[in-house]
């Protein structure tokens, strides 16, 4: 994958290579809701907390799905920081667009691009 924008921080709890991430005062973190304010994915090695985390906040990436995924369709996270489609509604954040389809633990390419997807 070809991201275009990679930073590093620390981890605040351990982090799963390919979930999408989160920032706190505490450092990043897996995200764990639709509506979390998510800033990328993370890079396939992970981190156990406290270490340095690869963040891919920009461009194309790799994430692992939660759920069924459609190629081209919103994704945002679940429990776990796996990528799930998005449904629309108030505060729901998306990490980007899907870039093939996938099923629960497939990792699949999206398309980074962090925001919002309301009705």
């Amino acid at each position: 994958m070809t991201p275009l924008l990679i930073k590093s921080f620390p981890a605040s709890a351990a982090v799963a290579g390919y979930r999408i991430v989160v920032l706190g005062a505490g450092g990043a973190a897996q995200a764990a809701a639709a509506t979390a304010d998510v800033v990328g994915v993370s890079d396939s090695l992970g981190a156990d907390a406290g270490g340095m985390l690869d963040v891919l906040m920009v461009g194309l990436g790799e994430v692992t799905c939660g759920g069924n995924v459609a190629a081209g369709k919103p994704l945002v996270a679940d429990a776990q920081g796996r990528a799930v489609q998005a449904v629309a509604g108030a505060g729901v954040r998306i990490v980007g667009y899907a870039l093939a389809a996938g099923a629960v633990g497939d990792v699949i390419p999206l398309h980074i691009a962090p925001g919002y997807y309301s009705a």
